[in-house]
């Protein structure tokens, strides 16, 4: 059997949800960027804990008394929730108890999303939202009617937001479930959201980008300056563009994950009207959706910005491919012009060198006439001419040849 066969099966019973009945209160807190606070916080609830149930490194269960509490890691964030029976006469939004909000006091700088759920059951509910504090609610029928949330999705003097859960026909396990989509819902929502800040950031830089690669192209255009000088300018931006792009690539695309996680949440829940009040999942679309589309359109703008630098470092390497061609056509052409003025000046060379040798050739032929005519011997000279001509003319095609040899060798 594979060594990970346990391990990757397990996965699918790795984060459970936690089951109870109404009423009760539910909070849920998730902290960003708490490794250290994570191990410190399960620590210290392990001390408060009555019963420790198995869990993993990613999920655990702690009882505490009457309470359940249930401590998450995720990539970015650590999540507990605790849940506490609501008494008869209570409060329906107390704060969070002691001893844990004394824990998380110290920790509270870390804290991204803090939900507070008051699960209540239909015939002991108030019968209105109004009467809970909520002001304009939004509404919905959840699981095709088996419950009902309210939530007008603004926080208390303590950063909380808060949510009204009536159950009609939800059972302990169905209601665990459709509690830990409300809660993953609000988490994630909040996680993606924490690129909006760096999208705006970016935002104002591709800015500056976008001006500096619109004077680099007219630059490169109009070709006032030299392609050296160019390119050092356009290998800075494409250097600029890269480390943005390497510095926000993770926190975009965590953005698409955390938002596509909210849309499939928000479509389980399987949402009805409640009157003529807005569903939680239209409300939350309408006003995520812009937050998700603006980190979209820059992560996709700050890629298009670094293709088109990449596409204008083509153009001027395209520009110095044929400056360098007509440089080499330049030399090409000076040197085909060397080349006839060397063969011109050959030929002339040739030309004279053949008439130096004819005249040579001719004054030792008289000389050699002049010797045998000493030597008495009586020998016209029209008779020394045809006798010595042909000999001459061999002489010199033979030189002719030999020089034309060498010239093809």
């Amino acid at each position: 059997m594979h060594p990970l066969r346990t391990t990757l099966h397990n996965e699918l019973h790795s984060r459970p949800s936690i089951y109870f009945r109404e009423p009760s209160h539910v909070y849920h807190l998730a902290f960003v960027d708490a490794e250290q606070a994570c191990d410190e916080l399960i620590g210290q609830l392990g001390q408060l804990a009555s019963d420790v149930l198995p869990g993993n490194g990613m999920q655990g269960l702690l009882r505490l008394d009457a309470a359940t509490l249930k401590w998450e890691r995720h990539s970015e964030f650590f999540t507990l929730t605790l849940v506490l029976p609501r008494p008869a006469q209570g409060a329906p939004w107390p704060p969070l108890p002691e001893p844990w909000a004394g824990l998380i006091e110290a920790h509270r700088p870390l804290l991204i999303s803090a939900v507070q759920v008051l699960v209540e059951a239909e015939r002991d509910w108030a019968g209105a939202a109004t009467a809970y504090g909520f002001k304009d609610p939004a509404g919905s029928h959840l699981g095709d009617g088996d419950a009902t949330a309210w939530s007008d999705f603004r926080l208390d003097d303590n950063g909380v937001n808060r949510i009204l859960l009536v159950n009609r026909r939800l059972n302990a396990y169905r209601l665990g479930r459709i509690i830990r989509r409300l809660l993953e819902i609000e988490t994630y929502r909040m996680m993606a959201s924490l690129t909006l800040p760096v999208a705006q950031e970016v935002s104002l830089q591709l800015k500056d980008y976008d001006r500096e690669l619109a004077s680099l192209s007219d630059r490169n255009a109009e070709g006032s300056d030299s392609a050296k000088v160019l390119s050092a300018a356009i290998a800075q931006l494409s250097a600029r563009i890269v480390s943005c792009s390497v510095r926000t690539r993770q926190r975009f695309g965590a953005t698409a994950a955390y938002a596509q996680i909210v849309f499939e949440r928000i479509a389980e829940l399987r949402e009805g009207h409640v009157d003529d009040c807005q569903r939680l999942g239209v409300f939350i679309e309408r006003r995520f959706r812009p937050t998700v589309r603006y980190c979209a359109a820059t992560d996709q703008r700050l890629e298009r910005l670094g293709q088109s630098v990449a596409n204008l470092g083509d153009l001027l390497q395209a520009r110095v491919q044929v400056e360098v061609e007509e440089q080499n056509s330049a030399i090409l052409h000076s040197l085909n012009a060397r080349a006839d003025t060397q063969i011109r000046i050959q030929k002339a060379v040739e030309g004279l060198s053949i008439i130096a040798i004819s005249y040579y050739l001719l004054s030792l032929f008289k000389l050699l006439y002049q010797g045998l005519h000493g030597l008495g011997l009586d020998i016209s000279v029209r008779s020394a001419m045809l006798g010595m001509g042909p000999l001459a003319l061999l002489i010199l095609l033979g030189i002719m040849r030999r020089i034309r040899q060498a010239r093809q060798h």
